[in-house]
């Protein structure tokens, strides 16, 4: 669209189906990869990803005319099919319903980026269900426990 001009920079975060992990560090990066495909073929930029066993962060630059519910839908189903064909002996299930949409200025990308990479680092200390509780209430979003992820703890 000519003259049309957007700066869309979102945090975007879900979890593992049925409490399940796809685990194996070796398959983190493979998965990110493929992602950040997904993400490039529909135009929009991946600033930042990381798979963790039983969560994925990632922050994206969305051009204005793509959906953010139609790319996490694309997002999920394809990497379901993915994890699936590249991990025979995995009983991964997909991913849980629903996401978490965070936004951000362009001078937070480097900050949420870096938070997103050092993702280990964050998790020896915190849950990811005390992480994503933490999100919800810094970004004033409602939200009641019992249509929360279901969290590994």
């Amino acid at each position: 669209m000519a003259n049309t001009y957007a700066q869309i920079n979102l945090q975007i975060v879900f979890s593992v189906k049925n409490r399940q992990s796809f685990g194996k560090e070796e398959y983190r990066e493979d998965i990110e990869k493929y992602i950040s495909g997904i993400v490039r073929n529909h135009n929009c930029k991946l600033h930042a990803i990381y798979c963790n066993p039983d969560h994925i962060h990632m922050l994206i630059g969305l051009r204005p005319n793509v959906m953010i519910s139609e790319l996490v839908k694309k997002i999920k189903t394809s990497s379901t099919k993915f994890i699936k064909s590249k991990m025979k002996k995995c009983a991964f299930g997909g991913w849980q319903d629903g996401y978490g949409v965070f936004s951000y200025s362009n001078s937070q990308i480097s900050a949420v980026a870096n938070y997103i990479w050092n993702q280990p680092k964050h998790h020896q200390n915190k849950t990811f269900k005390n992480e994503y509780m933490h999100m919800l209430r810094r970004s004033n979003i409602d939200f009641e426990d019992i249509y929360l992820f279901d969290f590994f703890e």
